[in-house]
């Protein structure tokens, strides 16, 4: 057989197939876009999903400029899973449920269209109450710890120091530039499981009446105490939050992709690199 096969090739070795090119056609193309756009979909609506951060509620565990990863099948799915928030079902799909410390991104009660990231501080069932500073869970204090203050650059002085009562103090770097620095410390929730926080001074919210939680909803706060309208504040537009319902839930805050400072011009491309905040990327929760 190989001597036939040689025979007719007439250079003494069997010639390989090979297979012709094939050029994909534009209604190719288009249903290889639209099964990238599905699977985008179903990877955003159920995996992960990318947010950002714009405001300094959670700082110092988040800054302003963080890109995070937020998981979907933590705590099951509800419509808030899924992009446009169809009204598919009502209620969540799945048994999970958040823990009391988890970083969680969450639609308001009073702006369903707008997504937020605070920390679980109180499940169904829990009373929380601040006293002058120190939180109260299920009428005992959760412990708290000073550790090193926390220092951001800042623009000017007012930015630092907002009020009389404001423990935060400014200094000049030896660049000329102005540092604030803030008191901060390391909450632990009698879970043993901790982070830390930013208090500086006397705010509104430092003292509060007592929550009590109610079935299906969840108390959180944000990490910088005295810059957060969370759940001590009655739900509003551009306000406070209320008691979250479980069904406006997200999912669960994973990890940092990318951070930026802000200083970044499209022009420019060297600072999209100089304004890069490296050591932050990989950061988690």
């Amino acid at each position: 057989m190989l001597r036939e096969l040689d025979e007719k090739t007439g250079n003494g070795s069997p010639q390989p197939f090979l297979p012709q090119p094939r050029h994909r056609t534009l209604l190719g193309w288009l249903r290889l876009i639209v099964a990238l756009a599905i699977l985008a979909i179903v990877l955003r609506s159920l995996v992960i999903a990318p947010f950002n951060i714009p405001s300094r509620s959670m700082t110092p565990t988040m800054l302003v400029g963080d890109y995070l990863f937020v998981a979907k099948w933590p705590y099951g799915y509800s419509r808030y899973s899924f992009p446009l928030s169809p009204d598919l079902f009502e209620g969540r799909i799945g048994s999970g449920r958040p823990d009391r410390g988890d970083v969680v991104v969450f639609r308001s009660p009073a702006e369903p269209d707008s997504s937020y990231v605070k920390r679980v501080i109180g499940l169904p069932g829990d009373s929380v109450q601040m006293i002058a500073g120190d939180l109260l869970l299920n009428g005992e204090a959760v412990t708290r710890e000073e550790i090193e203050e926390f220092a951001e650059p800042v623009e000017n002085a007012s930015a630092c120091v907002g009020s009389a009562g404001s423990t935060s103090r400014i200094e000049s770097a030896a660049d000329g530039s102005l540092v604030c620095y803030t008191p901060r410390y390391r909450e632990t929730l009698p879970s043993g499981r901790s982070y830390a926080i930013l208090d500086a001074g006397d705010s509104t919210a430092d003292t509060t009446e007592e929550f009590t939680v109610p079935d299906g909803h969840y108390f959180l706060m944000g990490d910088d105490r005295d810059r957060s309208a969370d759940s001590r504040f009655t739900a509003e537009p551009g306000g406070g939050i209320g008691f979250v319902p479980e069904e406006y839930i997200v999912g669960e805050a994973l990890v940092v992709f990318w951070s930026t400072d802000g200083s970044a011009r499209w022009i420019n491309p060297i600072s999209w690199f100089t304004a890069a905040r490296w050591d932050r990327i990989g950061t988690g929760f």
